[in-house]
């Protein structure tokens, strides 16, 4: 599955299609009316052997009587007939065929992609509507209607709902480059069609209704590619999971799918919406807003959260105002510099506050004066302005008057004109300057609202954690009461072998549960606080005897391999405070465990000293294996009413910083860690500390399968793990290479020697976006130009974001730094290479700061990339040279790379390197 030959389907010169009919109100003649009816420029033919002729055009009985390989092919008969027909077109040159017949058994749709395999040949469906290229005038479907040109692409796995949609906005004037109804996506998959479309200059949008999700890295990495370029926005069926009770801890119940694809939403930048009217809102609203967004996201600016109202009637502001509050976006609280401001051009009545009521008889200089006024303001953030028509001054006298104004700072207001025909010349003069107009108050909030969380996935999008991170600076504070208890961790690669260790007794004892002392053993082992905890045997008098070694008060557990959450058979007895108490909650435990779980074999008790930390907050962390996204972590309010609280979160590891930051801040005891009257905040970073531990375990032990941290106690102390679960899977299905997102590659760090200096040479990351700006602009112009092809010395952040925000799995960037002693490290070269989907060939470029060209640096950088190429089964290097640039010539020469004849510009010269096994280059290509 790639973006092989999907050209064929959205570019064809030709069009066949097989079962072409004239029955009323079958496929065949639906499609064949709506090929025939379509712009479409391109031989078309209809292939039935029942007719000669259909409605005037020829019609062909068998594939191979057509005039020639049809590019694109449109099958309408059953399913039994398909896979022989896949063979003829294949064979005959045919690369694509949209598969409309529904009703495939397994055994017949293996045939069909075993036919088409051999060909390279690329399938729509099977059980799929077809697809639309209106700019093309191609409708090859069996719609009812067409679609109009227009820049949003629609993908959807429901055809039924590619009619109603298609219905819907051909009624709105919407417009589309592309409508794909994707079927069953035997071949064709989510996957495929975001690559193809994140690189169509006729897409601004991606628009996607799904139903299942399947290739989950694949799927993220090119999520991920399309998000870094335009706005992709999904509506996902199915929020509500079924059968998670049936999960063996508290985190595989909450970790429920739907879940899961919300944090990959997030993870690839992507915005998630619950309706097609919102779907359509949402690309409309950021169409305007985007640039302004990424702007701010590279410079970290959260204005895009917060928002002033504008009005000229209390009520709109009002309703506004409790919009906002239902949907968390905060007021901007007006500056006492821009109050005063706003004091010398409006009445002494106005509402000296956010909403800005400036009154009803606002005449046009008092609009203007209250809108650049707040726009001079940037902690003002985004603004709404909202105008109910009045007969003091008409609407569209208004709008003209504001439009100047409003071109000297894009991207910061969303408007609503309120009412009918009063407004719409105002409302059609802001929507042609390519401002977002609203019909209300409350649609307005909620499209801020979605620009917000956009920008929050943007964000989450700009990270590139590594699998492992530092461990957590998360133990308790020297002479709390509790630091005797807390288990300081081993460090480094010792906790490591720690970890390993305790794994593999488990499993050698053939147990896939770890018993609590080993799960506390292991968390410890990864630098997570733990409350220190020892086992007594399964009688009242042992239990007793290590209570007084410990000293009182103590928690008595029950210890059963059986037994996973032991508050529910009773098994817990907490602040025992002598001898006495002991002994009868043991006996007690063990009277209540016959009883409630006779079958369970009691192996002992595990006796720890009580935490005394009263004001601290019960938390959970947990790991699970989801079936498509694989590792995720969990965090959320914890304690033993977890699955009643429902209070949690999902994120994908890798986790860093301000990714896990990011995952609590989706909870609601995020608030509760703020701190509240005279309780004060809780070490939000010791929490952080344990997020990304787990991450970093789910990494380096792909034989976790479930984990539970519940509770885990926080406070202003830091942080403590009471108890904890950990279940084992001898077949490893979490570790990094399960991760839906590729970590960054740290293993791939390393330092080299160059002319008498250490550099380092790594993988770009994000974060590396400023210094690569300075390495562009060290260039001399002629540098530039044999780079770039041109010589402005200055990048946009688009494309920068585009050189340091790198997916990892598909490009790579190795750059040469240096540390400054006057402040950060300098790059001073980049080698990097972009695959094909296929990884059948990757294109690569390579800049060297001018002061330092000729000193071998670029050639270190190049024999770097070429090995980690092969590592990875790359089978083609090239890249496109201005002829005149013959250092760069030269270079490929000293690397072996070889001429591309074929390539017919007279002004680059392609260059080409086989990156195969020798064994391997005199096999055909793939």
């Amino acid at each position: 599955m790639s973006i092989r030959h999907l050209d064929h389907f959205f570019d064809p010169a030709s069009v066949a299609v097989i079962g072409a009919s004239t029955r009323p109100g079958s496929v065949g003649a639906t499609v064949w009316r709506n090929v025939r009816e379509g712009r479409f420029a391109g031989p078309r033919w209809a292939v039935n052997p029942r007719h000669a002729t259909l409605e005037g055009d020829p019609c062909h009985p068998d594939v191979r009587s057509l005039p020639a390989a049809p590019e694109l092919a449109v099958i309408c008969t059953p399913p039994a007939t398909v896979p022989g027909l896949i063979a003829e077109l294949g064979a005959r040159g045919t690369r694509a065929a949209v598969v409309l017949s529904a009703g495939f058994d397994a055994a017949t749709k293996a045939a069909m992609l075993n036919a088409a395999r051999p060909h390279l040949l690329r399938i729509l469906g099977p059980n799929c509507l077809g697809l639309l290229v209106p700019h093309l005038g191609l409708n090859a479907s069996f719609a009812h209607t067409g679609a109009e040109p227009g820049s949003l692409a629609f993908v959807s796995q429901s055809g039924a709902l590619v009619t109603a949609m298609l219905d819907w906005a051909r009624g709105r004037g919407i417009g589309f480059s592309h409508f794909v109804s994707l079927g069953e996506h035997a071949d064709v998959d989510f996957g495929d069609m975001l690559d193809w479309l994140a690189t169509c200059p006729r897409t601004r949008s991606v628009l996607m209704y799904a139903e299942s999700i399947e290739g989950a890295r694949k799927f993220m990495s090119a999520a991920r590619a399309a998000a870094r370029n335009k706005p992709v926005l999904i509506v996902k069926a199915g929020r509500s999971a079924q059968g998670a009770a049936a999960a063996a801890s508290h985190t595989g119940a909450l970790a429920a799918s739907d879940l899961v694809l919300d944090a990959a939403i997030r993870r690839a930048g992507m915005l998630r919406v619950d309706t097609l009217r919102e779907l359509f809102d949402a690309a409309q609203t950021l169409a305007h807003f985007r640039g302004s967004i990424a702007t701010e996201v590279a410079r970290l600016e959260p204005r895009h959260q917060r928002l002033t109202l504008v009005t000229n009637g209390g009520g709109a502001g009002v309703m506004a105002a409790d919009a906002a509050a239902r949907e968390g976006v905060e007021l901007a609280p007006l500056a006492p510099a821009t109050l005063a401001a706003l004091d010398t051009g409006l009445p002494p009545n106005w509402s000296h506050a956010n909403p800005v009521d400036i009154i009803g008889d606002a005449p046009v200089t008092r609009y203007v004066h209250t809108l650049r006024t707040l726009l001079a303001d940037r902690s003002s953030g985004t603004l709404l302005f909202m105008h109910a028509p009045t007969a003091i001054v008409p609407s569209a006298e208004i709008a003209r008057a504001l439009l100047p104004v409003l071109r000297e700072q894009p991207g910061r207001l969303l408007a609503c004109w309120l009412g009918g025909p009063a407004v719409q010349e105002a409302r059609s003069l802001f929507e042609a300057e390519g401002i977002a107009c609203h019909d209300t108050p409350e649609a307005a909030v909620h499209a801020f609202a979605m620009l917000a969380e956009y920008r929050r996935n943007q964000v989450q999008l700009m990270e590139a954690p590594p699998a492992r991170q530092s461990p957590p600076p998360a133990l308790p504070a020297p002479g709390a009461p509790e630091a005797a208890d807390a288990r300081p961790a081993p460090a480094g690669s010792a906790g490591r072998a720690e970890v390993r260790r305790l794994v593999d007794a488990a499993l050698a004892s053939g147990r896939t549960l770890m018993t609590e002392p080993e799960a506390k053993a292991l968390l410890a082992a990864c630098g997570i606080p733990v409350v220190a905890t020892r086992v007594a045997a399964a009688d009242p008098l042992a239990a007793l005897q290590v209570a007084s070694e410990i000293g009182y008060p103590v928690a008595l557990k029950v210890l059963s391999p059986q037994i996973t959450h032991k508050s529910d058979v009773g098994g817990v007895a907490r602040n025992l405070e002598n001898a006495a108490e002991v002994a009868d909650a043991a006996q007690a435990i063990l009277a209540r465990v016959a009883q409630r779980r006779p079958g369970a074999t009691v192996t002992g008790f595990t006796v720890q000293a009580m935490v005394q930390r009263p004001r601290a907050l019960e938390l959970i962390v947990g790991a699970s294996i989801d079936a498509q996204f694989g590792p995720v972590v969990l965090f959320g309010q914890g304690g033993t009413a977890v699955e009643v609280l429902a209070d949690r979160a999902i994120g994908l590891p890798p986790l860093n910083a301000p990714l896990a930051h990011a995952l609590i801040g989706r909870t609601r005891v995020a608030r509760l860690l703020q701190g509240w009257r005279d309780v004060p905040p809780a070490d939000t970073d010791a929490v952080v500390g344990v997020l990304t531990a787990v991450s970093a375990l789910l990494a380096e032990e792909p034989r976790i399968a479930e984990l539970d941290i519940n509770p885990l106690l926080a406070d202003a102390q830091g942080v403590v793990a009471l108890d904890a679960r950990v279940r084992l899977s001898a077949a490893a299905p979490g570790g990094a290479a399960h991760f839906a997102i590729r970590p960054y590659p740290a293993e791939l760090v390393r330092q080299i020697a160059w002319q008498g200096r250490t550099l380092t040479l790594r993988p770009i990351r994000p974060e590396d976006e400023p210094q690569h700006r300075a390495l562009v602009e060290s260039l001399d112009p002629v540098d530039l130009r044999m780079r770039f092809f041109y010589s402005r010395r200055t990048l946009e952040h688009s494309e920068l974001a585009r050189l340091t925000q790198i997916d990892y799995e598909r490009e790579m960037a190795f750059i040469a730094t240096e540390a400054d002693a006057a402040g950060p490290e300098r790059t001073l070269g980049v080698a990097r290479a972009t695959c094909d989907p296929d990884n059948e060939e990757a294109e690569f470029a390579v800049t060297v700061r001018s002061d330092l060209k000729g000193g071998g640096l670029g050639s270190l950088l190049m024999r770097a990339l070429i090995d980690h190429l092969r590592q990875r089964g790359t089978r083609r290097l090239v890249a496109y040279v201005l002829r005149e640039n013959e250092r760069m010539l030269q270079l490929a020469r000293d690397l072996g790379m070889q001429p591309d004849t074929s390539h017919p510009d007279p002004d680059t010269v392609k260059v080409a390197m086989d990156l195969r096994p020798r064994d391997e280059t005199d096999r055909p290509a793939r």
